[in-house]
């Protein structure tokens, strides 16, 4: 791989975090404030577009911030995988900002210049994340993530809020410096630096299969923003949060930066052909079986809206964790590309559960039948996004479990195809009835029914816009299947 030295990557990074200090320095004009928070998120998205062309080319950037111990420095680079979460992460980001306008202006929210201050410094960690050049970068970036969204999860700033706080945080951080910490340094004792490297920096460091499995649990639990079980419980307590703040940090950002760097790991520090020679991706696999079917079970109970889509996305983040653990290349392939099918139809739905609760004040499925008939084009997000949860062609969705279907079977695990079926089946029996009821069942309240319409454009326009790319991405996969082809197959 042709790798380039350039200071793009570290602009590429920066570029939202500095746009926190104009966002902060326009807290008496919202609009200022606001367009900032756009200029950002389309310059973010320029760069990492001006990167991907020597990219697919199969070639690479590179920036070196500094040294910080022997063999290992802080660096970013910009690889297939690291473009692949990148280009999701900075594209959704911008709709994000345009959806969080009309959600926040429309409801009143207070504290918005911090609101979007914040929402700025944790794009900018979550592409250190994505652009890191090694796994010191990349936790230090994850970290850095973990703080920034804090203010976002405690935005009401009431009781519940707190208590939710103090919940991420012990979770997440608790997770990272006692499991992920001690496993980065177990590797960095047996290897002597923390390069992601293609096969695995351990390939060939002759660790025992036993120390080869302790380090791939500290590393799958100690990731906790992946969200598997039993480490999971802050992802429900955090839809406290403002709707946006779900839609992009627990569809889109630190969900996937968990499930990202547990899949950096197996693909380029343990190694998917020294973990199977070991015998070891049963570990990885049992763990995402079981979150995905107890998730998906649960949510099902669920009549808040946003914890059932919580609960989804536990079980959906295991999806990708599941192809990685099949060790196949279909599986591992579908695993990837879930990470881009998941977060188009994810947060559709996310946006579509905020413009019900702007435009109606709703928030129990419960009390939405015969929504969907005064917010038809919001219904027939939520319809689109739903179907790509489910792996329904002709949504994306379809395209990354088709790969982790045909990963199960070409790798005879029979047990494991059943749990995609089982658990797609009960996506489609938690995710279904909510697009009947809204169409077709009766208002419990038709008068108040009548009052309600659509919620405003800057809410309604971001959720159109990402389920109509749930829909492209079934017909036009390519420029992510390439990206996840020469990730896993340089």
């Amino acid at each position: 791989m042709s790798i380039q030295t350039s200071i793009w990557p570290l602009v590429a990074v920066l570029v939202s975090l500095l746009g926190a200090i104009p966002i902060m320095l326009s807290d008496r004009n919202p609009n200022l404030r606001e367009s900032w928070t756009l200029v950002a998120a389309l310059t973010k998205i320029a760069i990492v577009l001006s990167l991907l062309p020597h990219v697919l080319a199969g070639g690479g950037w590179e920036f070196v911030i500094a040294q910080v111990v022997p063999g290992v420095p802080l660096v970013l680079r910009v690889d297939a995988m690291g473009m692949f979460f990148a280009l999701v992460a900075s594209i959704l980001w911008f709709f994000t900002s345009l959806y969080s306008i009309g959600y926040m202006r429309t409801l009143g929210e207070h504290a918005q210049t911090r609101y979007f201050a914040s929402f700025a410094v944790a794009i900018s960690a979550t592409l250190g994340v994505a652009f890191a050049g090694n796994l010191l970068t990349m936790y230090l970036f994850y970290e850095v993530l973990s703080l920034s969204t804090y203010p976002l999860v405690t935005h009401e700033q009431n009781a519940e809020a707190r208590k939710s706080g103090r919940k991420y945080l012990t979770y997440i951080l608790g997770t990272s410096i006692g499991l992920a910490l001690p496993a980065m340094l177990i590797v960095y004792s047996i290897t002597g630096n923390l390069d992601f490297q293609d096969g695995g920096v351990m390939a060939g460091s002759g660790a025992s299969p036993e120390l080869l499995a302790l380090v791939l649990v500290l590393f799958l639990f100690g990731f906790a923003k992946s969200g598997v079980m039993p480490f999971h419980g802050w992802l429900p307590a955090a839809m406290v949060a403002p709707t946006p703040v779900s839609s992009f940090l627990h569809g889109v950002a630190v969900v996937k930066a968990g499930a990202f760097s547990i899949l950096r790991v197996i693909f380029h520090i343990l190694g998917p052909e020294q973990l199977a020679t070991a015998n070891l991706g049963w570990i990885v696999c049992t763990v995402a079986a079981v979150t995905i079917l107890i998730a998906s079970l649960v949510a099902l109970t669920q009549d808040n809206l946003k914890r059932r889509l919580a609960y989804s996305t536990i079980g959906q983040l295991s999806y990708m964790i599941l192809g990685a653990g099949m060790l196949s290349a279909a599986g591992m392939t579908g695993g990837l590309l879930h990470i881009a099918m998941h977060a188009f139809g994810k947060i559709t739905l996310f946006f579509c559960a905020g413009a019900i609760y702007v435009a109606a004040g709703k928030k129990y499925i419960s009390q939405m039948d015969g929504l969907g008939r005064r917010m038809p084009i919001t219904y027939l997000a939520f319809m689109l996004g739903s179907i790509s949860i489910i792996g329904m062609p002709p949504l994306g969705g379809f395209i990354s479990k088709w790969n982790l279907v045909l990963g199960a079977v070409n790798s005879d695990q029979m047990i494991l195809l059943l749990v995609l079926l089982i658990s797609s089946l009960l996506n489609a029996a938690y995710f279904l009835p909510i697009v009947y009821r809204g169409f077709f069942a009766k208002a419990a309240d038709p008068v108040y029914e009548e009052g309600i319409k659509e919620a405003p454009l800057f809410c309604l326009v971001p959720l159109s816009v990402t389920a109509s790319a749930s829909l492209a991405l079934f017909f036009y996969p390519d420029i992510f299947v390439t990206l996840a082809q020469l990730a896993l197959f340089p």
